[in-house]
């Protein structure tokens, strides 16, 4: 939150929205970017009145990805990536919070995927505290990093004849998120 903004409104635990998020990765296949989706997602925030001081926590269910492509997306459920049969459950949990602008954070944490911890570092943004038309009060959130697939042991890939490989290394992870009141 921003200097000057209250965030006294805020202070609590709050959970994701299961029907208001989107936790997205997007990926280089050949000259073209594919785009991922893990569809079920529970997660927690809990905002301190110093904000640095907040923590999340995530866990993503990995065969609930989807790229709308049933071939790809059986094959990244396979061992040959997210082996969702011995690693079922991606994880986030934040180690810092800091700030990096009006609105914007840096949210650091360990990123856990295929049992292997990496540090991870997203780009955090506010995007305001909101009443629904139901009384109910919700934050919005959008996040954002890119990391290596190699640095969680996601190395399958295929030469082109042409030189290189069908997929690049960098992926980018793209979260948008509303929260509601536990």
């Amino acid at each position: 939150m921003s200097e000057g903004t209250s965030t006294s409104a805020a202070v609590g635990t709050w959970t994701i929205d299961p029907s208001h998020q989107s936790f997205e990765f997007v990926a280089r296949h050949l000259m073209a970017k594919v785009r991922g989706r893990f569809q079920q997602v529970r997660g927690e925030a809990r905002i301190a009145e110093v904000p640095e001081q907040s923590t999340v926590e995530i866990e993503i269910e990995a065969a609930s990805v989807t790229t709308n492509e049933p071939t790809r997306d059986g094959h990244l459920r396979s061992p040959d990536f997210f082996d969702v049969e011995r690693f079922p459950t991606i994880g986030f949990r934040s180690t810092g919070v800091r700030p990096a602008g009006p609105d914007a954070w840096k949210l650091d944490g360990e990123l856990t995927i295929r049992g292997i911890s990496r540090p991870v570092t997203l780009d955090l943004g506010f995007l305001g505290a909101a009443t629904d038309p139901y009384g109910n009060t919700k934050l919005g959130f959008s996040a954002s990093a890119e990391v290596n697939r190699l640095d969680w042991d996601l190395k399958w890939n295929a030469p082109l004849e042409t030189g290189g490989f069908l997929l690049a290394n960098k992926v980018r992870l793209e979260i948008e998120a509303e929260l509601n009141r536990k």
